[in-house]
């Protein structure tokens, strides 16, 4: 068969792709694997649209294809490392996007998607020199930095948390991601700061006195004279928890129902350029579903320091 042949099938296929008609850009380049099957851009363009059809299995096959025909694609083992992330593959993952970076030091791409990984394994300090690696070669990541203040953030280290969190807005003004971190950081900062805690049901009444919710009683073992700061602190944690959680709700409303739609709209790149578009959509997805776990987390934490805190009460119980 005629290059010209092959060629056409691809700007069919790409034709397809850019109306998101993925049934058709399949079957384009499924014929056009018929007729070459070691031609590394066909695996390319099967893996974009499996990805897209929710094939993720098939596509991280197919990127497998374009590694081993082609073994000095970057993008390809980039896009595979982020496609063996979705797939919870994460060791397979890791040595994907090592490679990556053996053969492009330079490749931000490469050391981000190795710091989503590192995260998911537990790895946190892996995860943040991977990032911090990023933002040496390209300090303007602001995905980077958001990610990374979220690390710091779970580390308790709320200062250089709040620092990255103020980069990725300067990078992107009006973030929501980046200002919800932010106004986390510095509530759990001015918490530490007062050893504070977070997260009750608990809450004062007029009197200045503990109210246990629901019962109405007073305890009387507190005296307000001499657990001053303790009941001060009690109050902040109650408030700031209240804050948490409806932090929690936002960020899953705002951030991991949209990327999710966002992931499904997600066009890559078909041929040769690094599948970007595929990088973007997924570091996406990752970053948002990261971001609340990081979030529950902190509210986790929050209730447990409150606890902590309330054991510190005198009991009046014989």
């Amino acid at each position: 068969m005629s290059a010209a042949t092959i060629d056409g099938l691809f700007q069919k296929a790409r034709l397809a792709i850019e109306e998101r008609d993925w049934p058709t850009a399949k079957m384009m380049y499924l014929q056009a694997l018929g007729l070459k099957s070691d031609m590394p851009d066909v695996h390319y363009g099967l893996a974009t649209v499996y990805f897209q059809l929710r094939e993720l299995t098939s596509a991280a096959h197919h990127f497998k294809e374009v590694t081993r025909l082609d073994p000095q694609r970057v993008g390809a083992f980039v896009n595979l490392g982020a496609v063996l992330n979705l797939l919870d593959q994460l060791d397979d993952a890791i040595v994907a996007l090592r490679r990556s970076i053996q053969l492009d030091g330079k490749r931000v791409e490469g050391y981000y998607n190795l710091g989503l990984v590192y995260r998911r394994k537990g790895q946190t300090d892996l995860a943040i020199q991977s990032y911090r690696e990023a933002l040496r070669l390209n300090p303007r990541m602001a995905d980077a930095h958001l990610n990374l203040g979220n690390l710091l953030f779970e580390k308790e280290q709320f200062r250089q948390a709040q620092n990255h969190y103020e980069e990725a807005l300067k990078l992107r003004p009006g973030w929501e991601k980046a200002q919800d971190g932010l106004r986390a950081a510095k509530d759990e900062g001015f918490l530490g700061e007062n050893k504070g805690s977070a997260s009750s049901s608990t809450n004062l009444g007029s009197s200045g006195r503990i109210v246990k919710s629901g019962s109405g009683v007073l305890d009387q073992a507190v005296d307000p004279t001499v657990h001053a700061t303790l009941l001060t602190n009690l109050h902040q944690g109650t408030i700031d928890s209240m804050d948490a959680s409806r932090l929690v709700q936002q960020i899953l409303e705002k951030e991991v129902e949209p990327s999710i739609k966002e992931l499904s709209n997600c066009l890559l790149y078909a041929g040769g350029g690094g599948g970007g578009d595929f990088e973007e959509c997924a570091k996406k997805f990752e970053a948002a579903a990261q971001h609340m776990r990081d979030m529950q987390s902190a509210l986790g934490r929050r209730m447990a320091k409150l606890r902590e805190l309330q054991n510190q009460f005198p009991s009046d119980e014989k």
